[in-house]
């Protein structure tokens, strides 16, 4: 009985995903920028609206391949982002409890999109540990403990035909240059970067991978230094990617560069992109762009031609409170003004002026 259904489980999320079209890959025009082509990776149409909803699809695939998740187990996660919301999405396709376990501080807006996927929401006080409260809600539920954090990067098939870097050449096989230079990405559980570094390499592409990280993070300082023990006290305030420890999944080694980004930067650059492309996206997508545009101006310098890819993570209404109030910003002391004339600059004479707290890892 318990194969049968888990048989059926796997349809139901291979049908889900036979029933999605592709997300969009957006040629993003920039006149005084010749030679150089920009693309963004839309992950944002995606039902669940990030580029979340690839890797709960395949924790999900993961878990039942694994023998892990039954027709009764309650699914919990350590989340308080749009992983939580993606992967409520699939408990609920498939009819199973589901629980992210978050810190009391999460935004009503999230909490509202995990609630409306049948999700509940387990909420931890600042000063308790988020994951011994899993590790509590696992004994209570005999529940399975997704962990993205650890399987992230060996969820995803690399190889094969469905992951993001497939879905990238596949989609860039007609442009006038290919095979990107550059492919750019933010690391939040290291899947992401993972996944599009070892299918490049598997495939013996040129491209190469480039993590971009925001203030409050250990990828900048791990990937300098390879001591997993760093901790980082802050939380970083662009959410989605950045992470005070380690991850399991993050791998290194398939990396080709790092890029440190100022939060007020990546806050600019969506700001900026709302010109571009006439609607907004989360601050992630901000972090991608500016280092984007950073790699863009080192090759216009280099007298390099060709083609950069990045993603668009996730919609900026989720960030309305955030990252596009004027007030929060101002209560946080940041000041956009210089980078986001140093990104129209860019736009409109290809030149880049450095700004000092901007650097590379």
């Amino acid at each position: 009985m318990s194969h049968q259904w888990e048989k059926q489980a796997i349809q139901k999320i291979e049908a889900d995903f036979n029933r999605s079209a592709d997300t969009h890959l957006i040629k993003v025009d920039l006149p005084a920028v010749p030679g150089i082509y920009l693309y963004m990776k839309d992950e944002s149409i995606h039902p669940t609206g990030s580029l979340k909803h690839r890797l709960a699809r395949s924790l999900f695939l993961y878990g039942l391949c694994s023998g892990w998740i039954h027709q009764d187990t309650t699914i919990i996660e350590m989340s308080s982002g749009s992983t939580a919301v993606s992967e409520a999405y699939f408990a609920r396709l498939l009819d199973l409890p589901f629980i992210a376990v978050m810190p009391d501080s999460t935004s009503e807006e999230k909490i509202r999109q995990i609630k409306f996927y049948g999700g509940d929401c387990h909420l931890v006080p600042k000063g308790q540990s988020i994951h011994e409260e899993v590790q509590h809600l696992v004994r209570k539920t005999g529940g399975h403990f997704m962990d993205q954090f650890t399987y992230a990067e060996r969820a995803t098939d690399w190889r094969g035909n469905n992951n993001i870097a497939d879905s990238i050449f596949q989609q860039m096989a007609k442009e006038p240059y290919p095979v990107p230079t550059w492919i750019v990405v933010g690391a939040g559980t290291g899947g992401t970067s993972a996944t599009i570094g070892r299918y490049t390499r598997y495939y013996h592409s040129q491209t190469k991978l480039c993590v971009v990280d925001p203030e409050n993070s250990v990828f900048s300082d791990f990937y300098q230094k390879r001591d997993r023990s760093i901790r980082i006290p802050q939380l970083s305030q662009i959410e989605g990617i950045g992470r005070p420890e380690v991850p399991p999944s993050f791998i290194p080694d398939v990396i080709d560069r790092l890029i440190d980004v100022p939060d007020a930067a990546s806050m600019a650059a969506i700001r900026f992109l709302e010109k571009l492309l006439d609607r907004r996206c989360g601050g992630s997508t901000g972090t991608n762009l500016y280092g984007t545009f950073l790699l863009m101006a080192e090759m216009i310098r280099n007298g390099e031609i060709g083609s950069v890819v990045t993603l668009i993570c996730d919609p900026g209404e989720r960030y309305a409170q955030t990252y596009y109030n004027d007030d929060w910003i101002a209560s946080h002391n940041y000041d956009l003004s210089c980078y986001l004339e140093q990104l129209e600059c860019f736009a409109q004479t290809g030149k880049w002026h450095c700004i000092s707290d901007t650097f590379e890892g």
